[in-house]
């Protein structure tokens, strides 16, 4: 990897806020119910298209996200798989709405959404009773961007972010590089899928953030389910709709867990309310990787 300018990181890494042509017109077929206008099959397919094209010849690394359940890819380009993350540390937690992984237990489109990473990605994939989809009189986690707000029955991924530089964790992706010297810390993402629901007896989303410091030092997320599936390890890049069309230059190692858990909708709220990540909304997703060039063989 690259040495990452830390004042880059702090805009670019992994889930970047700055989308590319995101003020530009992009073709609409209809619109969402709270009235955003979704875009096309040939704008995904063109983004796609953009996306070999910028990247063909250049060197790119595997890319994210992908179908944790096809184990096939043709990038050959290798790096070093980062270490467990228990011998990292833990650099930054925040979600994205819907999955931007795909696996059998979240295999649901969320439809090509607007162009700019919301309303797309994956939903869970099983059967939600009615009390768990009755929805709140509240909205949770809202943003300005167009049905960002989360509703029961949703799905959520959440990136558990670790790093190999010594540091704390905190606000933004820049918290995962150390402040005093520019470095190319190795990177790993633990990833746990979640379905949240109104049901006060499903997890606690404060629970599932926790964070502590290990006798080794190391600051460790210390609530992730032990009960969803052996993770699926793979390498990868960073993820985010700005990278719908450019290809990542980021090397990170992924651990997704195939099986979702069910997370306490009115705790999520509460968490996007007030956390030491200043996070009170979820991401958007970046296209599927579909193309095996852009993809590397899971062993």
């Amino acid at each position: 990897m690259k040495k990452i300018m830390i004042a880059l990181a702090a805009t670019t890494l992994f889930s970047a806020p700055a989308f590319a042509n995101e003020h530009g017109s992009k073709q609409t077929s209809n619109v969402h119910a709270g009235g955003q206008p979704l875009v096309t099959d040939a704008v995904i397919a063109k983004e796609r298209e953009l996306l070999a094209q910028n990247t063909a010849g250049k060197g790119f690394g595997p890319q994210s996200p992908r179908d944790i359940d096809d184990i096939s890819g043709s990038n050959n380009r290798t790096f070093n798989a980062a270490p467990a993350s228990t011998n990292m540390n833990l650099c930054n937690i925040h979600f994205h709405k819907n999955a931007e992984h795909k696996a059998h237990d979240f295999s649901v489109y969320a439809g090509n959404g607007n162009g700019f990473g919301y309303l797309s990605g994956y939903k869970y994939s099983g059967s939600l009773n009615s009390k768990e989809l009755t929805p709140l009189k509240n909205k949770v986690c809202s943003s300005h961007h167009g049905d960002g707000a989360l509703h029961s029955g949703d799905t959520i991924e959440v990136h558990y972010v670790y790093t190999t530089a010594q540091v704390k964790p905190g606000p933004t992706l820049a918290s995962c590089l150390s402040k005093d010297v520019i470095n190319n810390p190795q990177l790993r993402v633990e990833t746990q899928v979640y379905v949240v629901v109104n049901d006060k007896h499903a997890l606690n989303f404060k629970d599932l953030t926790k964070y502590g410091k290990a006798k080794s030092g190391l600051y460790q997320a210390v609530g992730i389910p032990k009960n969803t599936g052996s993770p699926v390890q793979y390498e990868g890049s960073t993820t985010g709709p700005g990278y719908n069309e450019q290809g990542s230059p980021y090397q990170v190692t992924w651990s997704v867990r195939p099986h979702v858990a069910k997370v306490n909708i009115s705790t999520v709220g509460k968490w996007c309310e007030k956390n030491d990540f200043n996070e009170n909304h979820g991401h958007g997703v970046r296209n599927l990787v579909i193309n095996k060039d852009l993809l590397s063989a899971i062993d």
